[in-house]
């Protein structure tokens, strides 16, 4: 198949320090890697350690502390989102991934923001995508929108469905903001998993993978990876399938299921 493999290593290869993961994720097929939180991590040291390995890095989480449905929270916002955007050249990496809410440890959402109305929720998310689009086109980085479940791992997280976060990249119209599709989080919130790919995979600008239940690797659970994986190419998309995934014994035999889902 012509989809790169991406390795999220913070979930993958953590029996490794981290600038040895690198390699590994190299040694195992993987095109490119990915992580969550840029400032934990010395840059330098990362970049070097991808660039010896001679694996891309494709991106991070973008907006840490911030909501986009907060409209209190723009200017903070873009000013956090263009050190991530710096953080991102400073590794080689083409791209930052951004949610509607902050979340904090364990991906838990900060704030559910009960006391704004959907209406206010949705102008401030849409007004803020706007100006964080234009700063992406001035910086040469890439935006990914991703969708959360709202059940499971992030309870009160606003944005929930393809149709929203694509609509939206749709309507907005930048090259540069494009929507991350979760399969993992997306089955549990509304399934149809082909039908969507279908109707929404021309905005797609990264895909994660993880079976559900479980958020392990394919073959765990109940989503059938290979005819997923073939529909995206059958759609047409020729992005990174990045494997955000928590093993179910160990990386080894992950990567093992992994490679023959693809």
């Amino acid at each position: 198949m012509a989809l790169r493999k991406c390795a999220c290593i913070d979930t993958l290869y953590t029996e490794l320090p981290w600038l040895e993961r690198f390699q590994a994720a190299k040694n195992d097929g993987f095109e490119a890697v990915e992580f969550w939180d840029w400032r934990i991590r010395d840059l330098k040291q990362t970049r070097e350690a991808a660039e010896k390995a001679g694996i891309a890095i494709s991106g991070f989480n973008g907006d840490a502390d911030y909501s986009l449905v907060d409209p209190s929270h723009k200017q903070k916002y873009l000013e956090f989102l263009a050190q991530s955007m710096d953080a991102a050249k400073q590794v080689g990496a083409s791209s930052v991934t951004i949610h509607s809410n902050a979340l904090g440890d364990g991906g838990i959402v900060v704030d559910h923001y009960d006391n704004l109305s959907h209406t206010v929720k949705l102008c401030s998310m849409y007004d803020m995508l706007l100006a964080s689009a234009a700063l992406a086109e001035q910086q040469g980085i890439n935006l990914n929108l991703e969708a959360l479940n709202i059940t499971t791992d992030h309870v009160g997280n606003f944005l929930a469905t393809t149709q929203m976060g694509a609509e939206i990249c749709r309507l907005i119209g930048s090259p540069r903001l494009k929507l991350l599709y979760d399969v993992y989080h997306m089955q549990i919130n509304e399934g149809c998993i082909c039908d969507t790919i279908t109707n929404y995979s021309d905005v797609f600008g990264h895909i994660h993978v993880a079976d559900a239940p479980g958020r392990h690797e394919p073959g765990t659970g109940e989503i059938n990876y290979q005819k997923v994986l073939h529909h995206l190419e059958a759609c047409g998309y020729t992005g990174r399938v990045g494997y955000e995934l928590f093993p179910l014994t160990d990386t080894a035999a992950a990567v093992k299921a992994i490679m023959q889902a693809s």
